[in-house]
């Protein structure tokens, strides 16, 4: 078993989230004899090099067939299997969305759907590899649960829980090599249940995967200038933990979501739609990225152009406060 320590946590940021994706799989083989993880010809890719030699009757690379690999995965979690399928983010949530819908969500298969590089992650890649509409795509699907979490140490977290998990599931993993740390100590994480982990006054700053560390920086710097910000981790996109978004509109003079995705069907709008029936909540402000095709560059500058680090962050909050 896999431990949170200072120093897992730097040499997992290090490794980044398809690296420590790998790991996670690999410290489940020896407990798990019903595992069965699978590939679309992306195994080095996705960071399993290491399960496929130690556990080589635990490993299938069925090709680049992603419509394919979700229709074998099913057959196998309907023989008893738990079941770990791994591709790029379009590739796993669009490319194979009738077999998704069908095979997990209606058939509710145990079958944990892996999308790696999702985001911008995939930089010079460009659009074809970048995941900005999968959330919206894998939430409308009935059945589905949907995480997305926020460093390496809760990959680690979520691989754990996945494993004991019943039920279809789409895990989605943002973030590059150098993946900064939000966690570097064991702590309490229950699919579904949101975490606290700043309180604030004026503003609550929600979000998942890379953007809660950047929200975490946000909130520094909204700190020095009077501004009282919290910070709610919201890794489990579907389902939404209200509870704790209650309490977020409740204490709140403003709710702000930041997410790496399409402001379209994503964090933003699960949280809106909680909102709307309301008789009474706080403004929020949806950042992510816009309704379009962006052009292909370094990640961090990606980022950086599209405001979602925390200075930029900070920025847009201060304005909205206004």
């Amino acid at each position: 078993m896999l431990e949170i320590t200072p120093s897992n946590a730097r040499q997992w940021s290090r490794l980044g989230s398809r690296g420590v994706f790998g790991q996670a799989i690999l410290s489940l083989g020896a407990d798990h004899p019903d595992l069965m993880v699978m590939s679309a010809d992306l195994g080095n890719s996705s960071g399993l090099d290491r399960f496929k030699a130690s556990y080589p009757d635990q490993f299938l690379n069925i090709g680049i067939a992603e419509q394919n690999l979700v229709g074998v995965a099913g057959g196998l979690a309907k023989e008893g299997y738990n079941v770990f399928v791994t591709s790029f983010a379009p590739f796993i949530s669009m490319r194979a969305a009738e077999q998704v819908r069908m095979n997990l969500g209606y058939m509710a298969l145990n079958v944990k759907a892996v999308a790696i590089g999702s985001g911008l992650a995939m930089a010079f890649l460009g659009n074809s590899h970048y995941g900005i509409e999968d959330a919206a795509v894998m939430r409308a699907i009935p059945n589905l649960t949907v995480v997305c979490p926020a460093d390496c140490a809760e990959i680690v977290k979520t691989v754990q829980a996945a494993a004991h998990f019943q039920g279809p599931m789409y895990i989605r993993l943002t973030g590059a090599v150098n993946n900064p740390v939000v966690y570097s100590e064991d702590y309490e994480f229950t699919i579904g249940k949101a975490i606290w982990l700043r309180e604030g006054r004026d503003v609550t700053l929600i979000a998942h995967g890379t953007m809660v560390y950047e929200s975490l920086e946000a909130a520094k710097l909204l700190e020095a200038e009077g501004v009282s910000a919290a910070v709610l981790n919201m890794h489990t996109l579907k389902p939404l933990d209200t509870e704790a978004l209650d309490k977020a509109l409740a204490g709140s003079r403003a709710i702000v979501t930041v997410e790496e995705h399409s402001l379209i069907g994503g964090l933003g709008a699960a949280v809106a739609q909680h909102k709307a029936p309301l008789r009474q909540s706080p403004p929020q402000l949806a950042l992510g990225l816009p309704d379009e095709f962006v052009a292909a560059a370094d990640y961090r500058f990606m980022l950086e152009r599209h405001g979602l680090v925390g200075a930029s962050i900070a920025a847009r909050v201060r304005e909205f406060l206004a």
